[in-house]
Protein backbone atom coordinates (compact mmCIF):
# COMPACT_ATOMS: atom_id res chain seq x y z
CA UNK A 1 0.00 0.00 0.00
CA UNK A 2 1.38 3.01 -1.12
CA UNK A 3 1.43 5.72 2.08
CA UNK A 4 -0.81 8.82 1.16
CA UNK A 5 1.18 12.55 0.89
CA UNK A 6 -0.92 14.76 3.18
CA UNK A 7 1.04 17.96 2.14
CA UNK A 8 0.05 17.07 -1.62
CA UNK A 9 -3.65 16.66 -0.83
CA UNK A 10 -3.63 19.81 1.17
CA UNK A 11 -2.30 21.51 -2.03
CA UNK A 12 -4.65 20.08 -4.34
CA UNK A 13 -7.32 20.86 -1.90
CA UNK A 14 -6.30 24.61 -1.22
CA UNK A 15 -6.11 24.70 -5.16
CA UNK A 16 -9.63 23.58 -5.14
CA UNK A 17 -11.06 26.27 -2.61
CA UNK A 18 -9.21 29.10 -4.22
CA UNK A 19 -10.84 28.27 -7.57
CA UNK A 20 -14.03 28.05 -6.05
CA UNK A 21 -13.46 31.11 -4.80
CA UNK A 22 -12.43 32.89 -7.78
CA UNK A 23 -15.95 30.76 -9.31
CA UNK A 24 -17.79 32.75 -6.64
CA UNK A 25 -16.30 35.79 -7.05
CA UNK A 26 -16.90 36.38 -11.09
CA UNK A 27 -20.61 35.06 -10.41
CA UNK A 28 -21.28 37.59 -7.66
CA UNK A 29 -19.55 40.25 -9.58
CA UNK A 30 -21.85 39.17 -12.58
CA UNK A 31 -24.98 39.80 -10.59
CA UNK A 32 -23.90 42.93 -9.12
CA UNK A 33 -23.00 44.44 -12.82
CA UNK A 34 -26.29 42.76 -14.35
CA UNK A 35 -28.43 44.40 -11.13
CA UNK A 36 -26.73 47.65 -11.73
CA UNK A 37 -27.43 47.48 -15.07
CA UNK A 38 -31.18 47.24 -14.47
CA UNK A 39 -31.08 50.13 -12.26
CA UNK A 40 -29.57 52.01 -14.64
CA UNK A 41 -32.08 50.78 -17.27
CA UNK A 42 -34.93 51.34 -15.09
CA UNK A 43 -33.88 54.76 -14.04
CA UNK A 44 -33.48 55.58 -17.94
CA UNK A 45 -36.93 54.34 -18.72
CA UNK A 46 -38.68 56.27 -15.78
CA UNK A 47 -36.84 59.56 -16.69
CA UNK A 48 -37.48 59.15 -20.14
CA UNK A 49 -41.29 58.40 -19.48
CA UNK A 50 -41.18 61.84 -17.02
CA UNK A 51 -39.41 64.07 -19.77
CA UNK A 52 -42.01 63.09 -22.07
CA UNK A 53 -45.07 63.78 -20.27
CA UNK A 54 -43.52 67.19 -19.01
CA UNK A 55 -42.71 67.68 -22.52
CA UNK A 56 -46.66 67.03 -22.94
CA UNK A 57 -47.33 69.56 -20.27
CA UNK A 58 -45.70 71.87 -22.33
CA UNK A 59 -47.81 71.48 -25.28
CA UNK A 60 -51.14 72.09 -23.10
CA UNK A 61 -50.26 74.95 -21.45
CA UNK A 62 -49.28 76.06 -25.08
CA UNK A 63 -52.69 75.75 -26.10
CA UNK A 64 -54.29 77.36 -22.84
CA UNK A 65 -51.72 80.59 -23.26
CA UNK A 66 -52.66 80.92 -26.98
CA UNK A 67 -56.58 81.09 -25.61
CA UNK A 68 -55.87 83.23 -22.72
CA UNK A 69 -58.16 86.06 -23.37
CA UNK A 70 -55.88 88.50 -21.64
CA UNK A 71 -53.77 90.01 -24.33
CA UNK A 72 -51.41 91.52 -22.27
CA UNK A 73 -50.25 88.17 -20.88
CA UNK A 74 -51.33 85.40 -24.18
CA UNK A 75 -48.38 84.10 -25.63
CA UNK A 76 -46.86 84.78 -28.64
CA UNK A 77 -46.73 82.28 -31.97
CA UNK A 78 -43.46 84.03 -33.21
CA UNK A 79 -40.92 80.88 -31.93
CA UNK A 80 -39.50 83.50 -29.49
CA UNK A 81 -38.96 81.06 -26.03
CA UNK A 82 -41.07 80.49 -23.22
CA UNK A 83 -39.97 78.32 -19.85
CA UNK A 84 -41.40 77.21 -16.73
CA UNK A 85 -40.88 74.54 -14.19
CA UNK A 86 -42.99 71.38 -14.48
CA UNK A 87 -42.57 68.65 -11.70
CA UNK A 88 -38.11 68.20 -11.89
CA UNK A 89 -38.13 69.15 -15.40
CA UNK A 90 -37.44 72.51 -16.91
CA UNK A 91 -39.76 73.22 -20.06
CA UNK A 92 -39.58 75.09 -22.84
CA UNK A 93 -41.95 75.83 -25.55
CA UNK A 94 -41.74 77.92 -28.40
CA UNK A 95 -44.87 78.55 -30.65
CA UNK A 96 -44.77 79.42 -34.56
CA UNK A 97 -48.19 80.57 -36.41
CA UNK A 98 -48.52 78.82 -39.32
CA UNK A 99 -49.57 81.75 -41.19
CA UNK A 100 -45.55 82.79 -40.76
CA UNK A 101 -45.29 80.10 -42.90
CA UNK A 102 -45.20 79.59 -46.36
CA UNK A 103 -48.36 77.38 -47.51
CA UNK A 104 -46.52 75.30 -50.55
CA UNK A 105 -50.09 74.16 -52.10
CA UNK A 106 -52.07 78.63 -51.78
CA UNK A 107 -48.67 80.16 -53.02
CA UNK A 108 -47.79 77.34 -56.34
CA UNK A 109 -51.36 78.51 -57.21
CA UNK A 110 -51.58 81.72 -56.02
CA UNK A 111 -48.17 83.46 -56.17
CA UNK A 112 -45.11 80.92 -57.70
CA UNK A 113 -42.19 83.90 -57.59
CA UNK A 114 -42.60 83.49 -53.39
CA UNK A 115 -41.78 79.86 -54.11
CA UNK A 116 -38.93 80.59 -56.29
CA UNK A 117 -37.56 83.37 -54.17
CA UNK A 118 -37.41 80.40 -50.55
CA UNK A 119 -35.78 78.28 -53.42
CA UNK A 120 -33.50 80.72 -54.33
CA UNK A 121 -32.87 81.70 -50.45
CA UNK A 122 -31.45 78.51 -49.66
CA UNK A 123 -29.01 78.60 -52.73
CA UNK A 124 -31.23 77.61 -55.99
CA UNK A 125 -29.69 79.56 -58.86
CA UNK A 126 -32.46 80.93 -60.85
CA UNK A 127 -33.31 78.35 -63.54
CA UNK A 128 -33.53 75.67 -60.88
CA UNK A 129 -35.46 77.58 -58.76
CA UNK A 130 -38.21 77.89 -61.26
CA UNK A 131 -37.82 74.56 -62.23
CA UNK A 132 -38.73 73.18 -58.94
CA UNK A 133 -41.60 75.40 -58.43
CA UNK A 134 -43.17 74.35 -62.07
CA UNK A 135 -42.47 70.92 -60.99
CA UNK A 136 -44.78 71.58 -57.70
CA UNK A 137 -47.37 73.60 -59.69
CA UNK A 138 -47.64 70.00 -61.45
CA UNK A 139 -48.10 68.36 -59.03
CA UNK A 140 -50.97 69.91 -57.63
CA UNK A 141 -53.20 70.99 -60.56
CA UNK A 142 -55.08 68.65 -61.48
CA UNK A 143 -54.50 68.21 -65.41
CA UNK A 144 -52.27 65.93 -67.18
CA UNK A 145 -50.51 68.86 -69.31
CA UNK A 146 -47.25 69.66 -68.33
CA UNK A 147 -46.71 73.54 -68.36
CA UNK A 148 -43.27 75.19 -69.39
CA UNK A 149 -40.21 73.44 -67.33
CA UNK A 150 -42.45 71.52 -65.03
CA UNK A 151 -43.15 67.53 -64.81
CA UNK A 152 -45.94 65.47 -65.59
CA UNK A 153 -46.32 61.34 -65.93
CA UNK A 154 -43.33 61.51 -69.01
CA UNK A 155 -41.08 63.27 -66.51
CA UNK A 156 -41.34 60.49 -64.24
CA UNK A 157 -41.04 57.99 -65.62
CA UNK A 158 -37.87 59.48 -67.97
CA UNK A 159 -36.24 59.32 -64.50
CA UNK A 160 -37.50 56.23 -63.57
CA UNK A 161 -39.25 57.00 -60.90
CA UNK A 162 -42.77 54.14 -60.58
CA UNK A 163 -44.71 57.07 -59.51
CA UNK A 164 -45.83 60.24 -61.21
CA UNK A 165 -47.42 63.77 -59.78
CA UNK A 166 -50.76 63.20 -57.52
CA UNK A 167 -52.71 65.86 -59.29
CA UNK A 168 -54.05 67.30 -55.90
CA UNK A 169 -53.03 69.54 -53.39
CA UNK A 170 -50.59 68.12 -50.80
CA UNK A 171 -51.25 66.69 -47.77
CA UNK A 172 -48.55 67.11 -45.26
CA UNK A 173 -44.81 68.40 -46.23
CA UNK A 174 -43.40 65.18 -46.07
CA UNK A 175 -45.03 64.66 -49.84
CA UNK A 176 -42.62 67.76 -51.21
CA UNK A 177 -39.81 64.67 -50.73
CA UNK A 178 -41.61 62.82 -53.76
CA UNK A 179 -41.50 66.26 -56.45
CA UNK A 180 -39.06 65.23 -59.25
CA UNK A 181 -35.73 67.12 -58.47
CA UNK A 182 -36.33 67.41 -54.68
CA UNK A 183 -33.16 66.47 -53.12
CA UNK A 184 -32.70 65.21 -49.59
CA UNK A 185 -30.94 68.30 -48.94
CA UNK A 186 -33.09 70.48 -50.55
CA UNK A 187 -35.96 69.33 -48.72
CA UNK A 188 -34.43 69.56 -44.99
CA UNK A 189 -33.54 73.40 -46.32
CA UNK A 190 -36.83 74.13 -46.68
CA UNK A 191 -39.10 72.14 -44.81
CA UNK A 192 -39.18 74.47 -41.42
CA UNK A 193 -40.28 77.35 -44.11
CA UNK A 194 -43.36 75.78 -45.17
CA UNK A 195 -46.82 74.56 -44.53
CA UNK A 196 -50.27 73.03 -46.05
CA UNK A 197 -52.29 74.32 -43.43
CA UNK A 198 -51.87 78.32 -43.85
CA UNK A 199 -54.18 78.55 -46.85
CA UNK A 200 -52.38 81.66 -47.43
CA UNK A 201 -50.38 82.87 -51.02
CA UNK A 202 -48.55 85.09 -48.65
CA UNK A 203 -47.05 84.65 -45.43
CA UNK A 204 -47.19 87.32 -42.11
CA UNK A 205 -43.62 88.47 -41.15
CA UNK A 206 -44.90 89.01 -37.45
CA UNK A 207 -44.80 84.95 -36.99
CA UNK A 208 -42.46 84.50 -40.03
CA UNK A 209 -38.61 82.32 -38.95
CA UNK A 210 -35.68 82.98 -40.59
CA UNK A 211 -35.84 81.07 -44.07
CA UNK A 212 -39.27 82.84 -44.39
CA UNK A 213 -37.90 86.29 -43.89
CA UNK A 214 -34.92 86.19 -46.60
CA UNK A 215 -37.72 85.80 -48.98
CA UNK A 216 -38.84 89.15 -48.54
CA UNK A 217 -36.55 91.15 -51.39
CA UNK A 218 -33.40 92.96 -50.38
CA UNK A 219 -33.68 91.36 -46.99
CA UNK A 220 -30.55 88.89 -46.30
CA UNK A 221 -29.82 87.13 -43.50
CA UNK A 222 -28.25 89.18 -41.48
CA UNK A 223 -31.31 91.94 -41.92
CA UNK A 224 -33.80 89.11 -41.08
CA UNK A 225 -31.98 88.11 -37.60
CA UNK A 226 -31.86 91.78 -36.95
CA UNK A 227 -35.73 92.27 -37.27
CA UNK A 228 -36.03 88.96 -35.24
CA UNK A 229 -34.56 90.23 -32.62
CA UNK A 230 -36.55 93.32 -32.78
CA UNK A 231 -39.61 91.48 -33.49
CA UNK A 232 -38.58 89.46 -29.90
CA UNK A 233 -39.61 92.75 -28.09
CA UNK A 234 -42.60 93.64 -28.86
CA UNK A 235 -45.93 92.25 -27.91
CA UNK A 236 -49.25 92.99 -29.95
CA UNK A 237 -50.46 94.27 -26.66
CA UNK A 238 -48.26 97.51 -27.22
CA UNK A 239 -48.67 100.30 -28.78
CA UNK A 240 -45.84 100.19 -30.67
CA UNK A 241 -45.88 99.03 -34.58
CA UNK A 242 -43.46 96.78 -35.62
CA UNK A 243 -41.69 97.81 -39.32
CA UNK A 244 -40.02 95.78 -41.76
CA UNK A 245 -36.38 96.70 -43.10
CA UNK A 246 -38.71 98.37 -46.48
CA UNK A 247 -40.99 100.51 -44.06
CA UNK A 248 -44.14 98.35 -44.33
CA UNK A 249 -45.85 97.59 -41.35
CA UNK A 250 -46.91 94.27 -39.89
CA UNK A 251 -49.72 92.87 -38.46
CA UNK A 252 -49.11 91.52 -35.01
CA UNK A 253 -52.62 90.94 -34.17
CA UNK A 254 -53.94 88.90 -37.08
CA UNK A 255 -52.95 85.00 -36.10
CA UNK A 256 -54.25 82.20 -37.25
CA UNK A 257 -55.68 79.04 -35.70
CA UNK A 258 -52.99 76.70 -36.77
CA UNK A 259 -49.65 76.91 -35.03
CA UNK A 260 -46.01 74.37 -34.74
CA UNK A 261 -45.45 74.21 -30.54
CA UNK A 262 -42.02 72.67 -29.76
CA UNK A 263 -41.99 71.52 -26.50
CA UNK A 264 -38.38 70.39 -25.08
CA UNK A 265 -38.27 69.02 -21.36
CA UNK A 266 -35.22 68.55 -19.75
CA UNK A 267 -34.84 66.58 -15.72
CA UNK A 268 -32.27 67.43 -13.56
CA UNK A 269 -30.92 64.42 -14.47
CA UNK A 270 -30.28 66.12 -17.99
CA UNK A 271 -32.75 63.41 -19.19
CA UNK A 272 -34.74 65.14 -22.21
CA UNK A 273 -37.19 65.11 -24.10
CA UNK A 274 -38.81 67.17 -27.00
CA UNK A 275 -42.19 67.10 -29.14
CA UNK A 276 -43.37 68.92 -31.70
CA UNK A 277 -46.77 69.11 -32.55
CA UNK A 278 -49.06 71.07 -35.27
CA UNK A 279 -51.97 71.61 -33.88
CA UNK A 280 -55.46 72.95 -34.68
CA UNK A 281 -56.99 75.12 -32.30
CA UNK A 282 -60.94 75.06 -31.93
CA UNK A 283 -63.05 71.99 -29.87
CA UNK A 284 -63.67 69.21 -31.46
CA UNK A 285 -66.33 66.36 -31.97
CA UNK A 286 -65.07 65.25 -28.47
CA UNK A 287 -64.95 68.49 -26.74
CA UNK A 288 -61.21 68.57 -26.87
CA UNK A 289 -59.63 72.48 -27.27
CA UNK A 290 -57.24 71.40 -30.02
CA UNK A 291 -56.79 68.82 -32.51
CA UNK A 292 -53.22 67.68 -33.81
CA UNK A 293 -52.57 67.75 -37.24
CA UNK A 294 -48.87 66.88 -37.57
CA UNK A 295 -46.38 65.48 -34.43
CA UNK A 296 -42.99 64.50 -34.08
CA UNK A 297 -40.77 63.13 -31.17
CA UNK A 298 -37.62 63.78 -30.51
CA UNK A 299 -36.58 65.22 -34.11
CA UNK A 300 -32.87 65.25 -34.94
CA UNK A 301 -31.03 66.05 -38.10
CA UNK A 302 -31.03 62.61 -39.70
CA UNK A 303 -34.86 62.24 -39.57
Amino acid sequence: MIPRNPTRSRGIALIVVMWMLALLTIIIGTFAVLARTEVLQSRFLFDTTDARYAAEAGLHRAVVELRNPDVETRWVADGRPYEFRFGDADVEVRITDETGLIDVNATAQGNPELLIRLFESVGLNAEDAELMTAAIQDWIDADEETRVMGAEDPEYANEGLPYGPANQPFGTVEELQQVIGMSWNLFRSVADSVTVHSGRADFNPAFAPLGVLQTIPDMDEESAQLFMEERSQYHPADQMQLVLPDGTMVNQRGSGLTHTVVSRATLDSGTWNEIEATIRLGTDSRGRPFRIVRWKQNRTESN
